[in-house]
């Protein structure tokens, strides 16, 4: 499995449906090296306990990965990634990342909110997540 637990957040005043959020998550992971082909994801009724949703969501996040050749469903294993999802490119990785610090720049922007801060908040984040933190407990 991964060298570092994975932390799956959803944001619920972003627009984008949940299933979205898990699906550009997963991205992510892969595209980091942090999940690679035969690394096993969460079980759908674990996932969906810890961010607090249906499973149908997790359900569906998977089964669209699942047609996209990233996942597959082992009956009775669980949920794995495949040879064809491992780590992406880093010209992925760096789009990927950027598409998500942009959402942050803008965020940070319409709130009027100094760059220093979103500096400061970013690499707390970071470091509570390095720590096995949960996202949104960084120091205040």
């Amino acid at each position: 499995m991964s060298a570092l637990p994975l932390h799956f957040y959803l944001d619920t005043v972003s627009g984008l449906p949940a299933y979205r959020q898990l699906m550009e998550q997963i991205r992510t992971y892969l595209a980091a090296g942090q999940l690679a082909a035969g690394d096993q994801l969460p079980s759908i009724r674990d996932l969906a306990r810890t961010l607090q949703v249906n499973p149908a969501t997790v359900v569906k996040a998977y089964t669209e990965l699942e047609h996209e050749g990233v996942l597959e469903r082992q009956q009775g294993r669980g949920v794995f990634v495949t040879t064809f999802g491992g780590q992406l490119p880093q010209e992925k990785l760096e789009q990927e990342l950027r598409r998500a610090v942009r959402a942050v720049a803008v965020r940070a922007l319409q709130m009027g909110a100094d760059t220093r801060l979103v500096e400061r908040l970013l690499e707390e984040e970071l470091a509570a997540l390095e720590q096995g933190g949960v996202p949104g407990e960084g120091a205040a």
